[in-house]
Order: structure tokens, then sequence, then C-alpha cells
């Protein structure tokens, strides 16, 4: 595998978060902080050469499957897939809209209406590692070569069917299928709905429980940190005998000031005003040289006008 381009990596980062900001606030509902807290990782994943996807042909039998068990945070696989070329970038404006495809948790869609690189439903929290385990075991049974990765949230690792999920895992088909072809993955933003994961109910001794039930750990300190994360995922896919996983230090809200580290942002989307001061903040861009930028960077400006006129109505 070729080494990942990090700049690259970072380019496509930054500009997803815009349009997470832009397809949400558009939406007048969805959840920003896990959305922006994952979307590091998610880009090394589908951009750093790690999953193994067609867009031109998304239900490729051999391509590797991605479960984002924390659906509530799909505006940023939406983000990837459209950057990717699932389907047409406009379309993220139709996030949460009657009619539309891309609902507010994942959704594969009707048979005349399937989401290209969706895999399966998510969002009642706790599933969605189950399903991962289901797709790794089956497809050792095939003697497939996919890989099958699933991204976690750390609230939601207080379900109980997570933890029949990682035991099971290490156990099923030890003898002729071992699931060395799963990787799970903890966005841990230490955040959960309104409050802090810590206080709602303690996930301690976190790291622990997965060695005990002989998952290969990986700590992530940095998950906002491109570099470490391309030396994570790299780990993650050295490892034989037993399902790795990645517990990824994170911070909800990343990249937006007034977002980062604060429950609120948990499920509610930005206004319009703190959309396009969300967007300035995301793109690293001093207010008093805003309208210079903006002027010179047509596709922003567009984003910006589209957030003005929801303003006015």
């Amino acid at each position: 595998m070729p080494l990942p381009d990090i700049a690259q990596l970072e380019t496509i980062a930054r500009e997803s978060r815009v349009q997470i900001i832009r397809m949400l606030t558009h939406a007048g509902s969805g959840h920003p902080g896990g959305s922006l807290s994952a979307i590091d990782i998610l880009t090394a994943l589908y951009f750093g050469g790690f999953l193994r996807h067609d867009p031109q042909n998304p239900w490729w039998p051999d391509r590797d499957r991605f479960i984002l068990s924390k659906g509530h945070c799909v505006p940023a696989l939406y983000a990837l897939l459209a950057r990717a070329g699932y389907f047409p970038e406009a379309e993220l404006l139709m996030l949460r809209k009657l009619g539309g495809r891309l609902q507010g948790h994942p959704f594969p869609g009707e048979p005349d209406q399937r989401v290209p690189g969706i895999e399966t439903a998510t969002g009642s929290l706790g599933q969605g590692l189950s399903i991962a385990v289901g797709l790794a075991l089956g497809g050792r049974m095939a003697g497939k070569s996919y890989r099958v990765f699933c991204m976690l949230g750390d609230g939601e690792c207080q379900a109980g069917q997570v933890w029949e999920a990682a035991m099971s895992a290490p156990g099923i088909g030890r003898e002729r299928h071992c699931l060395d072809n799963l990787c799970a993955i903890v966005d841990r933003n230490r955040i959960q709905n309104d409050d802090f994961v810590e206080k709602t109910l303690s996930l301690e001794p976190f790291r622990a429980k997965w060695e005990s039930f002989g998952w290969q750990v990986i700590d992530l300190r940095d998950g906002h940190d491109m570099g470490a994360i391309v030396k994570a995922l790299e780990t993650a896919l050295e490892v034989k005998g037993r399902p790795a996983v990645i517990i990824a230090d994170t911070v909800k809200g990343k990249g937006v000031s007034f977002m980062e580290g604060n429950p609120h942002w948990h499920g509610v989307a930005p206004k319009p005003r703190e959309g396009i001061r969300a967007i300035r903040e995301i793109l690293g861009i001093a207010e008093v040289e805003w309208p210079a930028y903006l002027a010179a960077h047509q596709e922003i400006g567009a984003i910006v006008r589209e957030l003005e006129a929801l303003e006015k109505r």
C-alpha cells in the first residue's frame, strides 16, 4: 500500500468539516459534535488506502465493509461518500429532508432508492459491533479477504450489546475462522447526549475490558493527528490471530471553538450565523480577513451566501 499523503488527508478532513456544518445548518437539526470528532479518522480510513472500496461499483462483493455504529454522526460519512463520488455533493443538502435519501441516521434505503456506501441501518446505539462481527465471520466462512471496520462512540459503549459482541468476537471461529479481519474504532470524545460520559456512567477500566476479552488494543492518543491516525490504522492491519480495537482520544466539536468539548452541541444544529462562523474557524481565517477570503474562494463564498439566505427566511 502506498504511503498516504498526510497533507492531502488533512485538506480533505478540513473541507469535509465545512460540508458537515453546511448540511446540518441547512437541515436545521442533527449532530455536529460527534461528526466533527470522527471526521479525521474516517478521512484516513476512506482516503488513506485502508478501506478497499469503489464508488463506481459500491456493492463490489470483495469490498471492505464499514459500519458506523454511532449512526447519529452520519453527516461525517455522507461528506466523505460525496467527496469520493458515491453520490453528488449537491445531495448533501437533502440531509433529513422529506423525499431525500440521506436520513439523519444511516439507512441503506428502499430497493429502488439505495444509498451507495451505506451498508446497514444503525443509530439504535450498541448494535453496530454485533453487525460487524457477523459480517467479519461471514467473510471468513465464505473464504473472502475483505475486512470489516466499525466505529463506535464511547457513550455508546455503555450499552450491554456492545460487550456481548466484544466478548464474542475473539472466540467466535477461533479454530477455523479467526476474526483478525475485524477492526473496531472507538471515537472517545468523552461526551454523550447532554453531559460527559464519566458523569453519566463510567466506562473504566475501559482499555482493560477490551484486553481481557482478547482484543488487540491500539491507543490513539490524538484522534485528530493525521500522522498518528495513519500509524494506528497501519498497526491494526498488521494484527493477526485476534480482532483489533483502536481507542481514539478525540475532541467533540473539533475545529469549532464554541463547539469543542461542549455537550450542548451533541445534537443541536448551528443557526446560519453560527454555521458561517464555524466554517470560518474551520478554515482558520481571521474575521478581518474573511471578506477578502470569500472574494478569492468562490466555492466557500457560495456556501456562505447559501447560509446567509437561510438567515433571511
